[in-house]
């Protein structure tokens, strides 16, 4: 029965999707000279609006998308749908960087930049438009998009919230 605990666990690691946004070379100076690093970031989604993001530094590239792709699997999270798309407007913020999430009809597509479209892909979310402000550093657009979606709330999670029912608060 272990065992098929095991088989079930690791089943469910192969089904996320994985997308490594960037790869950068970084070196401290010490006193005998350079020391080179790679640190990577990693989008993580289950395409099915669970989504999360992992930075890892590591000696070699792979060892530093191995420890990202770790780190964003601990840290996935829900997102709020409506159908295929958001359910409403919502803005992100991460240091300089915004991103605007607006939802849009069905068979628009994720209209988006490189870094914020990845997290969206990851994250099954089939119809949205989104903008990118302040700075075009993909680590700080990844946070800020996954800001935005972490901000959005559905009418049942508001009308729970404020101890009422979906139509009083959609009138």
């Amino acid at each position: 029965m272990a065992r098929n605990d095991r088989d079930r666990d690791r089943s469910a690691k192969d089904e996320l999707l994985k997308k490594t946004v960037a790869v950068n070379r970084v070196s401290k100076v010490v006193k005998g000279g350079r020391k080179m690093r790679f640190s990577a970031l990693v989008v993580v989604g289950d395409g099915r609006c669970r989504v999360g993001i992992g930075t890892g530094k590591a000696a070699e590239v792979p060892e530093a998308i191995d420890k990202a792709t770790k780190a964003a699997t601990k840290a996935m999270f829900t997102v709020s749908t409506k159908g295929t798309t958001i359910p409403h407007a919502s803005l992100g913020q991460y240091g300089c960087g915004k991103v605007i999430l607006l939802p849009a009809p069905n068979g628009t597509g994720v209209i988006a930049g490189g870094a914020v479209r990845m997290v969206l892909e990851v994250s099954g979310i089939a119809d949205i438009r989104t903008k990118c402000l302040g700075t075009n550093n993909p680590i700080n657009s990844v946070r800020a998009a996954i800001d935005g979606l972490k901000n959005l709330r559905t009418a049942e999670d508001v009308a729970r919230l404020r101890g009422k029912t979906v139509e009083e608060i959609l009138d």
